[in-house]
């Protein structure tokens, strides 16, 4: 087994459906392909949005399709301490603060500047309280995001780049409500897990640079990165739960698969699972 080590990590917000299949494959795929270790994380730090019961049967969804993890998942609920570890080195460097900002806050000040224009819904934080509350509670921990553009190579998408001060402003990495935010809890795990290879959906490309940020910050090595196509509706929309995606029916898990794969250009023959996994690894070499 050589030293590659990826993941696949879903939200427990209600089953996998056509478009996290095509996530869960291709990681799989990958790992495979370089004689590496698949696991599996579940992303359960958001936990008002999480389906009591989604986690087991997520796992149930993979394992009926012959993807099982090396080693045994681990679910991000249960590792909060490893994220204050890593917020409190932050904070101790200056390169996190506290922030009393509520969303009006933010609006009211980007408003004042002229540079309201919101990007994919959410407001770019201005930097209110990088100097300190101003007289408010603390409610959330930001990531001081200065610095050079990050630039990077995707292994499906090429050259990529984002200066992150300029299109996200100092991010989130503890929430005003409690919660650990998704972008340091990804961070922190990846590293943990030794994790060497990010396969993941492309709608989530957007957020390899803040990761990248944080890796650097907390001085971790930064994996490689494939970010697989997307599935959409016959309206053209990305396939999510929050658009109605219907949960995959593991009862022909064959075809589950060959769904799955078509997306990835993998046109495999077989006759059972087995046979046709590994007619896929060869094709995903080549």
């Amino acid at each position: 087994m050589s030293d590659y080590r990826g993941r696949f990590a879903p939200s427990p917000t209600g089953p996998l459906h056509a478009g996290s299949m095509v996530a869960a494959l291709a990681s799989w795929l990958d790992a495979r392909a370089h004689r590496g270790a698949w696991l599996v994380r579940i992303e359960d730090v958001d936990t008002p949005r999480c389906v009591p019961g989604a986690d087991r049967i997520i796992l149930d969804q993979l394992a009926a399709c012959g993807l099982v993890p090396d080693e045994p998942p681990v679910w991000q609920s249960a590792r909060g301490p490893l994220y204050r570890q890593a917020l409190d080195g932050l904070v101790a460097a200056g390169l996190a603060y506290p922030c009393g900002c509520t969303r009006s806050d933010i609006a009211r000040a980007l408003a004042a500047s002229g540079a309201s224009k919101p990007r994919h819904g959410e407001l770019v934080y201005p930097g209110t309280c990088r100097n300190g509350l101003h007289g408010k509670p603390p409610r959330a921990v930001r990531f001081h995001a200065d610095g050079p553009e990050i630039r990077w190579t995707d292994r499906r998408l090429g050259e990529q780049h984002q200066h992150v001060a300029e299109a996200v402003g100092d991010f989130v990495l503890h929430r005003a409500d409690g919660l650990w935010a998704y972008q340091l809890a990804v961070v922190v795990d990846d590293h943990l897990q030794g994790i060497t290879d990010v396969v993941r959906g492309e709608d989530l490309a957007d957020n390899t640079p803040r990761q990248i940020l944080l890796q650097h910050a907390l001085g971790y090595a930064t994996p490689r990165y494939l970010h697989t196509p997307l599935v959409r509706d016959a309206a053209g929309e990305k396939l999510s739960k929050q658009t109605g995606a219907t949960a995959v029916d593991v009862a022909d898990p064959l075809a589950v698969l060959k769904a799955a794969g078509a997306p990835l250009g993998i046109g495999a023959d077989g006759a059972t699972v087995g046979e046709w996994l590994a007619a896929a690894v060869t094709a995903w070499r080549t």
